[in-house]
This record gives structure tokens, C-alpha cells and sequence, in this order.
């Protein structure tokens, strides 16, 4: 397979002999992906290919190829064109891994909530200043939208994520759309049990989202800040609570 640049992949891939080989088969792949000298969509050597190219075992090869694909940057596909294929990793893998880490860890809901506080204020002159009336539009769909849900009782705290994602999106700053988006999988974590505190807070939530959307339709930075200031001190109240419930 030659690259890009006209490289070879005996080129590409060099013979490894020390201890822990196989996460240093996937370290060099990282390097091939960052260099750019891999891309999205490629196909690596077969296992046979690479087994040679390493001069490792084939499981020593399948334990670096699932240690890739669990880490979202290699796409393990079966059948005739089947292979190991290079993909992009993905924000929502990152939140599901920052989910687990915070689930497996010392890091609390409170503290994903004090993180989002930095974060989400932060951002806010960007979104008054840059957001379309397309923006706008998907933004006041979706505060309707979660209205509807909450009088059908069907409301979920995936909604109000969804939300504040779609908000960083207002940006058009890709950086800071994954930045936000891979907080997802936490933010549910902690918006989750600020609603087992609060069961009604979807609804006061859902009049702060329609009164952010109308700060950012008039380019009102200051409401802008004041309601999202008021809406996240309110969840950091909530999850704090929680945290210590769950630690007492």
C-alpha cells in the first residue's frame, strides 16, 4: 500500500523487539495517523503483512489492532473487503470515555458541572457574535421540541445536553464543538443526578434555554451570560448535593 507521499509501507512500519510489543505497534500506528502519513479510510496490511513488517506474532498484531479500534482510530471490518481501516476519532467516543473515567475515578458529577461553568461561559461571546439565524432557528426548535416533551412527560436529560452542544455549535469553531461535545457523555452523568434531586428542574431549565436562545438572537452577551450563569449554578447546586449523598 504506498502512501500519500509515495512511501512504501515497509517504509512506514519498522521491526519492534522489546518488551510490551504490541503497544508499541499501536504507538507507531498513532504517529502514522498524527504525521498525517495514514489517513481516514486507509486499509492497513493484512495481519499477515504487518506480522511480517513488526516482526511480531499474529496475536501479538490483534491485541495492537483492538487496542486501536477500542480507542476509535481503527475500524475492524469482516467479508472479502473486510480489514483494518484508519477512521477519525470521534467526540462521542471521548465523552464516553470521559463518562467512564469519571465513573472509575476520584472526579465527580460537581466537578464535570465546575468544568462546564468555565467552559460554556467561556465560549459565549463567540456564539452571540457568530451564530446564524439558522443557528437560532435549530436552537428555538429544539427549546420547543423539549416543551412538548415535558408536557408529554417524556422529557430526558439527553435532550438538555443536546442542547448545550448545539449551542457550542453557534461558534463555528470545530475545536470548541468537540471540546463541548465530548463533555456529552459526562454532562448526562451529572445532569442525571441533578434531576434525581430536582425532578422538576427540566422545566425551569427549558425557560432558561428559550431566554439563552433570545439573548443570542439580540446579540445580548451580558443576559446571554446571566442565564447561562443562573442555569449552571443552579445544576452545580443539585449535582453537589448528590455527590454528597453518594459519598456520605
Amino acid at each position: 500500500m504506498p502512501s500519500n507521499d509515495g512511501s512504501s509501507d515497509t517504509e512506514l512500519f519498522s521491526r519492534v523487539n522489546v518488551d510490551r510489543v504490541s503497544q508499541v505497534i499501536v504507538d507507531q500506528i498513532k504517529v502514522l495517523i498524527r504525521d498525517g502519513k495514514l489517513k481516514p479510510g486507509d486499509r492497513l496490511p493484512s495481519e499477515r503483512d504487518l506480522c511480517q513488517r513488526f516482526g511480531v506474532s499474529r496475536v501479538t498484531v490483534r491485541e495492537a489492532l483492538r487496542v486501536l479500534e477500542a480507542s476509535g482510530l481503527v475500524a475492524i471490518r469482516v467479508g472479502a473487503h473486510g480489514g483494518a481501516f484508519v477512521t477519525s476519532p470521534s467526540a462521542e467516543r471521548l465523552g464516553e470515555g470521559l463518562a467512564d473515567l469519571i465513573s472509575l475515578s476520584a472526579l465527580t458529577a460537581a466537578g464535570v458541572t465546575e468544568a462546564r461553568q468555565v467552559v460554556e461561559l467561556g465560549i459565549l461571546p463567540l456564539v452571540v457574535e457568530r451564530a446564524t439565524e439558522e443557528d437560532v432557528a435549530e436552537l428555538t426548535r429544539m427549546v420547543d421540541e423539549g416543551q412538548q416533551a415535558l408536557d408529554d412527560g417524556q422529557y430526558t436529560m439527553a435532550m438538555s445536553a443536546a442542547f448545550h452542544v448545539r449551542v457550542a455549535q453557534c461558534t463555528h469553531n470545530p475545536a470548541i464543538e468537540m471540546l463541548v461535545q465530548s463533555f456529552h457523555g459526562p454532562m448526562l452523568m451529572s445532569l442525571r443526578q441533578a434531576q434525581v434531586a430536582a425532578p422538576l428542574m427540566g422545566h425551569k431549565g427549558t425557560q432558561e434555554h428559550r431566554a439563552l436562545v433570545k439573548a443570542i438572537a439580540a446579540r445580548d452577551l451580558a443576559k446571554a451570560e446571566k442565564v447561562m450563569r443562573t442555569h449552571l449554578g443552579r445544576t452545580a447546586t443539585r449535582v453537589e448535593a448528590v455527590d454528597h449523598e453518594l459519598s456520605s
